[in-house]
C-alpha cells in the first residue's frame, strides 16, 4: 500500500487528481483458478504490465475474488480493463500481452472497447483447429467492410494483420464455396536492394516476393492441400504485370503490397474485376519502394474512388498492431521522426 500512497501523493501534487479522489477497494468475482492463472499470465506478466500504467494493487481472496485497491479514478479504469480481459478468457480465447496492451491503450484514449462488437466474428479456415478472429476494433471494421463491399482497400503499418486477415477471409470464402478460386497478386518491386538475376521458372522467380502470403497460407491450411490447389489452379500466384488482359470472375483476389503499384498499374488491376468476385487491396504507404514515392497508385486512389458505392477504405494504425509490442514502438518512433523531418523542411 505504500506504493499506492506514494503515487497518490505525486499525482495530487501535480494536479492530476483532486482531494476527493481517495483510495478505494473493489472486488471482481472469479469462477476458478484457471481464470486467475490466465489473467495474471506467466510469472504474473499481465498484472505487472497493468501496474506499469495504473498505480493499483491487485490481490486474490480465496481464489474466488480479485481485490483491486488504489486511487478511485485509477482503480475504476483498471477494474473495467480487468473485467474486459476476463470476458475474453470466459469466451474461451487465449489472452496475449498484445491484447492486454491494446485494451489499456484504448482505455487511456477514452475509447472503451465494445466487447459485443469485438471477437464476434470467427473466420473458419482449412485447418480444423485454427480459428482466426479480428483482435482490434480496426480489424473488426476490416472484416465488416469485406462483408458489405466488393472492393476493400486496407491501408496501415506493418503488423496490423492486413495480409493475414485477407488470406483468412479468402480461404473461408473458398471453403464455403462462395468463390471458385483465390488469386494472390503482388508487384515484383524489391525493397531497397537488388536481388539480381533469379534462376528457374516464373513461379521460382517470383517465389521470394510471395513469402508473406505463403506463410499465412501454410498457417491456415495443410501444406499438401495448398500444393494440390496450386497445381489445379484453385489458388493462383501471379505478379501484377501478368494481370493485363484478364477478367477475373468468381474469384477472391488479394493485391498485397499495393503501395508499390503505380497509378497506371492500379487502374489496370482494378479493371480486371469480374462478376462474383471480391477484392482486397493491402498496403503501407509509409513503405513505398518505388523510385518516386509520390507516384504510388495507392496514395492517390482514395481521392479518385472515395465516392463509389461498393468500395470502402479501411485505415489501420499503430493501435491495431498485433505483433510484438516493440513493433508498435518502432512504428511510433519512425512516425515521430517523419514529423520532425517535415517540420525541418
Amino acid at each position: 500500500m505504500y506504493e499506492i500512497r506514494k503515487y497518490y501523493y505525486i499525482l495530487r501534487k501535480q494536479g492530476i487528481i483532486i482531494e476527493k479522489d481517495k483510495n478505494i477497494s473493489k472486488s471482481i468475482l472469479i469462477n476458478n483458478k484457471d481464470e486467475i492463472r490466465e489473467l495474471f499470465g506467466q510469472y504474473d506478466e499481465n498484472i505487472k504490465f497493468i501496474n506499469q500504467y495504473f498505480p493499483i494493487k491487485i490481490s486474490t481472496q480465496n481464489d474466488s475474488k480479485l481485490i483491486i485497491s488504489g486511487i478511485k479514478s485509477e482503480t475504476d479504469k483498471a477494474v473495467k480493463i480487468i473485467e474486459g480481459l476476463l470476458s475474453i478468457i470466459r469466451k474461451g480465447h487465449p489472452l496475449s500481452m498484445a491484447q492486454v496492451k491494446y485494451h489499456i491503450e484504448m482505455s487511456q484514449n477514452n475509447q472503451p472497447v465494445d466487447w459485443k462488437l469485438l471477437y464476434k466474428d470467427v473466420i473458419h479456415v482449412f485447418k480444423k483447429d485454427k480459428e482466426v478472429r479480428p483482435k482490434t476494433l480496426g480489424q473488426q471494421k476490416y472484416v465488416d467492410a469485406v462483408k458489405k463491399n466488393d472492393i476493400v482497400f486496407v491501408i496501415g503499418p506493418a503488423g496490423t494483420g492486413k495480409t493475414y486477415l485477407a488470406v483468412a477471409i479468402a480461404l473461408s470464402a473458398l471453403k464455403n464455396k462462395e468463390v471458385d478460386r483465390i488469386i494472390l497478386i503482388r508487384p515484383a518491386v524489391e525493397a531497397g536492394e537488388s536481388l539480381g538475376y533469379l534462376p528457374g521458372d516464373l513461379l521460382e522467380k517470383i517465389d521470394p516476393y510471395f513469402r508473406p502470403l505463403y506463410d499465412a497460407m501454410y498457417e491456415m491450411m495443410p501444406s499438401e492441400k495448398f500444393q494440390k490447389y496450386m497445381e489445379r489452379g484453385i489458388i493462383e500466384i501471379a505478379p501484377l504485370a501478368y494481370m493485363r488482359g484478364r477478367t477475373l470472375n468468381n474469384s477472391f483476389i488479394i493485391l498485397d503490397d499495393a503501395q508499390n503499384t503505380t497509378l497506371g498499374q492500379m487502374k489496370m488491376f482494378l479493371t480486371r474485376f469480374g462478376f462474383g468476385s471480391k477484392v482486397i487491396i493491402n498496403g503501407d504507404i509509409t513503405q513505398v519502394d518505388l523510385p518516386l514515392k509520390e507516384h504510388s497508385g495507392l496514395t492517390r486512389v482514395a481521392k479518385i474512388l472515395k465516392k463509389i458505392k461498393g468500395i470502402e477504405f479501411i485505415y489501420l494504425n499503430d493501435q491495431d498492431v498485433v505483433r510484438h509490442r516493440l513493433v508498435q514502438e518502432i512504428i511510433r518512433a519512425y512516425e515521430r521522426e517523419d514529423l520532425r523531418n517535415q517540420g525541418r523542411e
